[in-house]
């Protein structure tokens, strides 16, 4: 993977950077590669890499109290793959993420994004601006799975991401939405008809 046509430096350009700085920090990141069905971190560990997925596909899931797998997220290229609790607060995750394709990306760890965070003010606020939107996105999640039924979000998830579609099996699409996979079948049969 060549570093200067990387969905990591169109990202770094979209930011308030001038274009080499954007290239400086990009190169500040390493290549890594995880293959399908494999954890790029798993319940018990602290997590350590910042990942910025460029190629393949990602969820994050837990076990809830009976054993069952739970998906808590997809990631999609573009998407930065990181457990902010653990990352940041440096405590053992709850979380899993597994990579649903062949995946890649680029990745640097907790003490180089701090190093990033103190050289270049600009990154500073290009990550807050990051956080921020996964924090709003949480937020946006735990609401709905509270005031809209399972079709309602269903819809959504149609709307704002229909790629997940083909990435995800449908067990793990319908333990996302907080549904069942029976449930998850017989609503998308019913809209279907419609």
């Amino acid at each position: 993977m060549d570093i200067h046509t990387s969905r990591l430096l169109q990202f770094f350009q979209q930011g308030p950077f001038p274009a080499q700085q954007a290239l400086d920090i990009a190169l500040l990141f390493t290549e890594k590669t995880v293959d399908k069905n494999e954890l790029l971190l798993t319940a018990g560990q602290v997590s350590n890499e910042y990942l910025f997925l460029e190629s393949g596909f990602m969820r994050a899931y837990v076990h809830d109290i009976e054993g069952r797998e739970v998906t808590t997220n997809f990631m999609a290229p573009g998407n930065v793959v990181v457990e902010p609790s653990s990352f940041f607060n440096r405590v053992p995750t709850q979380e899993n993420i597994q990579a649903l394709e062949n995946s890649t990306g680029w990745f640097i760890t907790f003490e180089q994004l701090n190093h990033l965070f103190h050289a270049y003010p600009a990154f500073r606020e290009f990550g807050r601006s990051i956080l921020v939107r996964v924090l709003t996105g949480l937020k946006d999640r735990t609401l709905s799975m509270i005031t809209q039924t399972g079709e309602q979000r269903y819809q959504q998830l149609v709307r704002t991401n229909p790629t997940i579609f083909q990435h995800a099996p449908l067990k793990q699409i319908a333990s996302y939405l907080g549904i069942t996979d029976s449930s998850l079948s017989r609503i998308r049969k019913e809209l279907s008809k419609k």
